[in-house]
């Protein structure tokens, strides 16, 4: 009787060891957490790009032959009227003394047929023998004269001209950005030899991934940084989008007009560009974060003490690459548990990293 109520004992006491073991609180866990923060813009960008002329010419001789001199690089500021190059002027030279001599020959023909007439006219009116017809053909050869004269002088023009022609000047104020032809080369009339452009008004230049240019609005401003110094920004504001994309990268040209840049921007400057636009107000979590539990979404929240956590009902506005968005149900600055949601229970006892063991 006796060995039978201790063994009852035994057991009794046995139960209630397990008992309490099983009503103890779970253990402290240690949690990785993350700080929210609430997001209203987004950036779109950034993308590189280079500080372009918004206009520029390629510029030639009229007509063809040898250079013969070049007086400007590439980078050096020219004004209006600046000599850049030049052909050998040889043969027009020899066309110029040419059309001078045929300009005199010309006027010693008229010359002498205006006298010639001016006499048959005068014989004519006084009834010596000069007839109608003789009087007649003085004053066409006069008048071929005097359009032999024309001629000449229209050629010496030309001459002139052709002369001026092989030298090739600025038409504009500007800076040269590319060289096309050097000294002893033979080129065609109209061939490009130096292009110059205009230093006045500067565009971004950058492409885009067609892919996102359903994003990029017109007439938007983008930021354009100057990346050897990116304190310095101006504004640019979309001119002219591609049309099509480049078939081997699938991009678009995009050109932004830079309004009031700095010297700093200078002509094949890299630059970035990038657009902060309004989005609707958002707390972007990774995805490890989230409790998919019975069609709601949920997430644990430390509690200001940093010593547990609660379970708190959120809303989702969108996924994005292992990220969700949450709309509602949280505050910034509160800290979100993002590692082994599923492992914790409401109220449990939890050690951050940093408050240590």
């Amino acid at each position: 009787m006796r060995r039978t109520s201790s063994l009852l004992l035994a057991i009794l006491a046995l139960a209630g060891c397990q008992e309490k073991k099983a009503e103890a609180p779970p253990p402290v866990r240690p949690v990785l957490t993350v700080t929210t923060a609430l997001h209203e813009t987004e950036t779109f960008g950034p993308f590189a790009g280079t500080v372009e002329p918004r206009y520029q010419t390629q510029m030639g001789f009229r007509i063809g032959g040898r250079i013969v001199a070049r007086d400007v690089y590439v980078g050096d500021l020219v004004g209006k009227g600046t000599r850049l190059a030049a052909l050998d002027p040889t043969v027009q030279q020899f066309a110029l003394l040419r059309a001078r001599a045929d300009v005199a020959d010309a006027q010693a023909q008229v010359t002498h047929a205006s006298a010639a007439e001016a006499r048959q006219r005068t014989l004519f009116e006084s009834g010596s023998a000069v007839t109608q017809a003789q009087l007649d053909a003085a004053v066409a050869n006069r008048d071929t004269a005097a359009a032999r004269l024309a001629r000449a002088r229209a050629a010496l023009q030309k001459a002139e001209d052709e002369l001026g022609y092989a030298t090739l000047t600025a038409d504009f104020d500007g800076v040269v950005t590319a060289w096309s032809a050097e000294v002893g080369q033979v080129v065609p009339a109209g061939q490009a030899v130096v292009t110059v452009a205009r230093p006045d008004i500067r565009e971004a230049v950058v492409d885009i991934p067609d892919a996102l240019m359903g994003e990029v609005p017109r007439e938007a401003e983008f930021t354009v940084t100057l990346q050897a110094v990116p304190a310095i920004t101006v504004r640019g504001r979309v001119r002219e989008i591609g049309p099509l994309a480049e078939a081997a990268t699938r991009t678009r040209r995009v050109r932004m007009t830079l309004l009031d840049p700095p010297a700093s921007f200078r002509l094949g400057t890299t630059v970035t560009v990038a657009l902060e636009r309004r989005i609707p107000p958002r707390i972007p979590l990774p995805a490890t974060a989230l409790l998919d539990e019975g069609g709601g979404h949920a997430v644990w929240v430390v509690t200001p003490d940093g010593k547990a956590v609660n379970r708190r009902a959120v809303s989702l506005i969108g996924r994005d690459e292992g990220r969700v968005l949450v709309g509602t149900g949280l505050q910034p600055g509160e800290r979100v548990v993002v590692a082994g949601v599923h492992s914790l229970a409401e109220g449990q006892e939890v050690r951050l990293p940093e408050t240590g063991p």
